[in-house]
C-alpha cells in the first residue's frame, strides 16, 4: 500500500519541530554537500533498498565540482548549485539557500559534508528539522581536521556522532554516536575511511528514526532535549560500536 503523495505536504514552515504534525510518507529530504558526496550515496542506496522511507527531492551544493552533485544526477535526483562565491556575505548566501531548498517543501534538511557555517536565521528557520554528522565523538573534537587531532592525541577510539543543528558549531543536542577503533600504525587518512565505514551506516539509521516519527527535538524548560521513542536521550548518549566485530573497519567507499 503506498502512502499519501508527499508533494503536497505541507512541511516547509519555518522552525517546525519534527512532531509539529504527520510526516509525509515517503519522508521528503533535501540533502546539502559541498564534496564527494558519500554518505549522499548511503542515504541513496539506503532508499533504493527499501531500509529508508523517504524520498531525495534535491541535492544542492555550493562548490559547483562538487562530485557529490554527479551522484544525484545518476540516482535521478535533482541537482542543484548555489555557490557562496557569488554572494557578498554569509547572510546573503543562506537566504538564496533556504529559497533553494524551500522550493521543494523538505520535511527535513540533511548535511552531509556541508562545509559552511550556517547564520542563526538558517538554523531558526529549519530548528527540529536539520540534521548534520560530524567525524568524532561529540563534544569532543569539534571543528576540521578531526583525525589527524585523534591520533596526536593519542586516543584508542575515534567515531561520529550525528546531532540537531544549533546555532552553537557542532554543538547542537546530540542524537547517537558510533565508534571504531584506532589501529596501531593508523595514518589520518585510514583512521578517516574507517569513521566513513561508521558514517554510512549510522547516517540512513536516524533518518530512518525521524522518518518514521521516533525522534525529535522538543524545547524544555532546561533547554532543547532529544526524544528518541518518546524518552529523552542523554547528553552525549553512550557511544555504540560503529562497526561489526569481524570487521576491523577498513572502508570501501571513501571520501566525505
Amino acid at each position: 500500500m503506498s502512502g499519501p503523495d508527499v508533494r503536497d505536504a505541507d512541511v516547509s514552515g519555518p522552525g517546525e519541530g519534527a512532531s509539529s504534525r504527520p510526516l509525509p510518507v515517503p519522508l521528503p529530504i533535501v540533502v546539502l554537500i559541498s564534496g564527494q558526496g558519500s554518505n549522499l550515496q548511503a542515504i541513496l542506496d539506503a532508499i533504493a533498498a527499501g531500509h529508508l522511507p523517504a524520498e531525495v527531492r534535491a541535492v544542492i551544493s555550493n562548490r559547483p565540482g562538487a562530485y557529490g552533485l554527479e551522484r544525484a544526477r545518476r540516482a535521478g535526483v535533482p541537482a542543484e548549485v548555489v555557490n557562496h562565491r557569488a554572494f557578498p556575505d554569509r547572510e546573503a548566501f543562506d537566504r538564496a539557500l533556504m529559497a533553494a531548498i524551500d522550493r521543494h517543501r523538505p520535511a527535513l534538511v540533511v548535511l552531509a559534508g556541508f562545509m559552511r557555517i550556517l547564520t542563526p536565521a538558517f538554523v531558526r528557520h529549519y530548528r527540529g528539522r536539520l540534521l548534520n554528522i560530524h567525524p568524532s565523538l561529540l563534544p569532543a573534537y569539534r571543528g576540521l581536521d578531526t583525525h589527524r587531532r585523534v591520533l596526536e592525541a593519542g586516543e584508542a577510539r575515534h567515531g561520529v556522532s550525528v546531532h540537531f543543528v544549533s546555532e552553537e558549531l557542532d554543538g547542537g543536542p546530540i542524537v547517537a554516536r558510533r565508534w571504531v577503533p584506532v589501529l596501531p600504525g593508523d595514518t589520518p587518512e585510514r583512521l578517516q575511511e574507517r569513521v566513513h565505514r561508521a558514517e554510512h551506516r549510522l547516517y540512513p539509521e536516524v533518518i530512518r528514526w525521524f522518518a518514521e516519527g521516533r525522534l525529535r527535538l522538543e524545547q524544555a524548560p532546561e533547554g532543547e532535549r532529544v526524544l528518541l521513542d518518546g524518552r529523552p536521550l542523554p547528553q552525549p548518549p553512550p557511544a555504540e560500536p560503529g562497526l561489526d566485530e569481524e570487521d576491523p573497519g577498513e572502508a570501501r567507499c571513501a571520501g566525505p
